[in-house]
């Protein structure tokens, strides 16, 4: 007689029996599957469940059993950290096990890191061939024992069933930027935790930058003494606590064995960055006979594109040859990046000796140039048996790369022209376009997005990448072996950073490398995502809710104020109230606009059905300043390009201020301002310190009218009739928010116009940022 019946009677029993083994099958009203990344198929049967409870039984059996007992053992950890159920791993011999892990060489299996779950009478079963399938099979589990609704604690009913899952892509990565901001040991770990239960396999560890050397060479220690420190300039000062104390950091031998290591038993693989010839100043400045001046800069505080390059000449070649060498000791991985990436070359084109060696090569340009020196560094890594990764800079500018090279895509731009050259060069591709998957760049136009380039890379836009390129063939098809996110640091100075622009973003991710193309459904990934975001918050993962967040459009209505409520996505229930209180899943539902007086205080947020918060409340003050003020991301850019969010400086109390900026360019517009009858403004400001390199060539310089400057308020154009002047005097010298305050010379009937808002003077030498203006009667 069988435990797992539906019968009355044995249901009684089950139950009483579920308490000492932690199973019972046939449970009732099992919820949906909500799995992500979505297996390749996925067939719930018509009936039936399987509870498992706290003390459940789980058990492994295969030909490589230490190594899948491993897998069970960190499967049981995960279990209790997310859902709090304390499942027991035994020995095959234990009676009625809840979960069996199995790995059979000879499954019916379609890839190495596929496998199977079969949910039935018996039990839950996992099969794979390898350890790796069954580690993957673990991480599905997991999320079956997590579903939409699921109660810390409390038994769970997993539907009847099976799954037969294997992956889209064998390259499944996130870039992770180090040069730029460093982060620690256990941030990496923790990162890879979170990427393997995304079924991610590969992370691109970017090492070097302009802005720090942070791997430890041997046979060059001024590496890590010089190139891993630079001044303290902006934000880096809060890290460190002073101007006087400069931003260091790098990780030893011991540090990359031990993250390597960490990560192999996680089924991630460490693909260290060592990109040149450009983003090298930090090399350089260590060594300067590596670069082409003679000189030596300092590790560079700025960010953007240097021109401090590489040297292309023999005995760089052998410092690079002696760097790759030890990065190959440390890193078994087959793949080993060489970057090649924003490669300027005005110090190449300047310089004498590395012209004569251009002409000497018989090369027409400085690209072909660079292209000869990847070769050099290609032609070490390939005897040594590993492939080299690059980025695809030189096929934009024309130029070829190493036949072997693996080539990554960032130039998403024009119908992916550039991937679709690589792969018709006979190279394999990883697509990493920017306009979707650089993960550093802003996810709203909100006013509490956390810093970012623009423009957005919003969750429907990841979510949306285009994988293969359109007017590949099908065989071309073939050469794109994965899809890539880029963590890029400039702005990302804490791991609580890191964890805002990668999470949700990276279930995106998951889901565009793992599942199978009809898969795709952004409708069902929705549905999906409040069980993930469950989990996230369960691990304690400090995810963005920027894709759910309720947002405020507001006009005057008769007798107060019409106030709409939306969020991105357009999912979720949104749920407010006027009392200032915070909404909770039983608040009214917003089903239209609302009417409101003035003094009243609308809060929202958003909640999935099962009553989970997508997103934290938001406010709304509604008063007299409502229609009459605005902060900067209401703004536009007198650019018309999207601004960038960047931070202030940290107050005494409260938030740290982020500001919706075009760089070099100190000036916003607000349209269709409602200025009648407005008397007064108010401007408040900061200044920030200028650290954006490259782009000071498109520095706008304003005239100003003495030393300190001012901020200007015209009407209809930024050449139209002043409105008012607020001189900066004592503040342009500040250290943080400034208000600055004037009387409008306001036309009669001024009504509603377009006001165009400046700073004067030249913002490369501090560049000013709006926090708000606000208009008074």
């Amino acid at each position: 007689m069988s435990h797992f019946t539906a019968s009355g009677f044995l249901r009684c029993a089950a139950i009483a029996w579920l308490a000492a083994t932690g199973v019972v099958a046939a449970a009732p009203a099992a919820p949906a599957w909500s799995l992500l990344p979505q297996p390749a198929v996925a067939r719930r049967a018509a009936s039936g469940a399987t509870a498992i409870a706290d003390g459940a039984v789980v058990t492994v059996d295969g030909t490589d059993r230490p190594q899948l007992r491993s897998i069970a053992e960190r499967f049981v950890q995960r279990v209790a950290d997310t859902n709090g159920l304390h499942l027991r791993v035994a020995t095959t011999g234990a009676a009625l096990p809840a979960i069996k892990f199995k790995l059979d060489p000879a499954a019916a299996i379609a890839d190495e890191a596929g496998y199977r779950i079969t949910v039935d009478d018996r039990g839950i079963l996992v099969t794979a061939r390898t350890p790796r399938g069954a580690f993957y099979g673990s991480v599905t589990l997991g999320q079956l024992l997590t579903p939409a609704g699921w109660t810390r604690g409390a038994p769970v009913a997993v539907a009847h069933g099976v799954i037969d899952d294997h992956p889209r892509f064998a390259w499944r990565a996130l870039l992770l930027d180090s040069g730029r901001h460093y982060q620690s040991v256990a941030e990496i770990k923790q990162l890879i935790d979170w990427m393997s239960l995304h079924k991610l396999n590969v992370l691109l560890w970017h090492l070097t930058e302009d802005q720090g050397w942070r791997l430890d060479i041997p046979k060059y220690p001024e590496l890590t003494k010089i190139g891993a420190c630079r001044k303290a300039v902006g934000f880096d000062r809060e890290l460190t606590g002073s101007a006087e104390q400069p931003y260091c950091g790098f990780y030893t031998e011991a540090d990359a064995r031990d993250i390597v290591r960490y990560a192999a038993e996680r089924y991630v693989d460490v693909v260290p960055e060592i990109d040149l010839p450009g983003h090298m100043q930090a090399a350089v400045a260590t060594y300067p006979w590596l670069g082409v001046t003679g000189q030596r800069p300092p590790v560079w505080t700025e960010w953007g594109v240097s021109p401090w390059l590489l040297k292309p000449n023999e005995k760089t070649l052998q410092f690079v040859d002696d760097v790759l060498d030890e990065v190959m000791r440390l890193f078994p991985s087959r793949y080993i990046s060489i970057g090649g990436d924003e490669a300027d070359k005005q110090q190449w084109n300047a310089s004498p000796e590395v012209q004569a060696q251009m002409r000497k090569l018989g090369l027409a340009n400085m690209d072909q140039l660079q292209g000869w020196f990847t070769q050099q560094v290609a032609a070490h890594l390939i005897k040594a048996g590993r492939t080299p990764v690059g980025w695809d800079d030189e096929l934009v500018a024309g130029a070829t790369l190493p036949a072997a090279e693996v080539v990554m895509s960032w130039h998403g731009d024009d119908n992916e022209r550039v991937a679709l050259t690589a792969i018709r060069q006979g190279h394999d591709v990883v697509m990493t376009p920017q306009e979707s998957l650089y993960f550093d760049h802003v996810q709203s136009d909100r006013p509490d997005e956390w810093p970012g380039p623009p423009p957005a890379a919003t969750l429907r836009q990841a979510y949306d990448t285009v994988v293969i390129p359109n007017g590949a063939s099908a065989a071309e098809a073939q050469r794109i072996i994965g899809v890539q996110a880029g963590l890029w640091a400039e702005q990302m100075p804490t791991f609580a950073h890191d964890q805002h622009a990668v999470f949700p973003r990276i279930a995106a991710l998951a889901e565009l490398g793992w599942s199978p193309v009809q898969a795709h459904d952004w409708d069902g990934f929705l549905q999906r995502m409040p069980a993930e975001l469950a989990r996230y918050r369960a691990l304690g993962i400090g995810y963005a809710d920027s894709a759910f967040a309720p947002a405020f459009q507001v006009t005057a209505a008769e007798g107060g104020f019409r106030v709409e409520l939306a969020n991105q996505v357009g999912f979720g229930t949104l749920r407010y109230t006027t009392d200032g209180s915070a909404p909770t899943s039983r608040s009214a539902a917003y089903a239209r606009p609302l009417t409101l007086a003035r003094d009243t205080t609308v809060r929202a947020a958003t909640f999935a059905a099962d009553g989970f918060e997508l997103a934290a409340p938001r406010t709304l003050v509604l008063d007299e300043t409502t229609l009459l003020s605005r902060d900067s991301s209401a703004l536009a850019t007198c650019s018309q390009q999207p601004g960038s969010r960047l931070d202030g400086a940290k107050p005494a109390t409260g938030q740290r201020p982020v500001y919706s900026v075009d760089i070099g360019n100190a000036c916003w517009l607000w349209p269709q301002a409602p200025l009648d009858g407005t008397r007064h403004v108010a401007i408040t400001a900061e200044r920030i310190a200028w650290r954006f390199g490259d782009e000071a060539k498109d520095a706008v310089v304003r005239h100003q009218a003495d030393a300190t400057g001012q901020f200007e308020i015209h009407a209809d154009s930024c050449t139209g009739p002043l409105l008012a002047r607020l001189p900066l005097g004592s503040a342009a010298q500040a250290s943080g928010q400034v208000r600055l305050d004037a009387q409008v010379a306001m036309p009669a009937g001024a009504g509603v116009r377009t006001l165009c808002v400046f700073a004067t003077g030249d913002p490369r030498e501090g560049q000013w940022a709006l926090a708000r203006i606000a208009f008074s009667k």
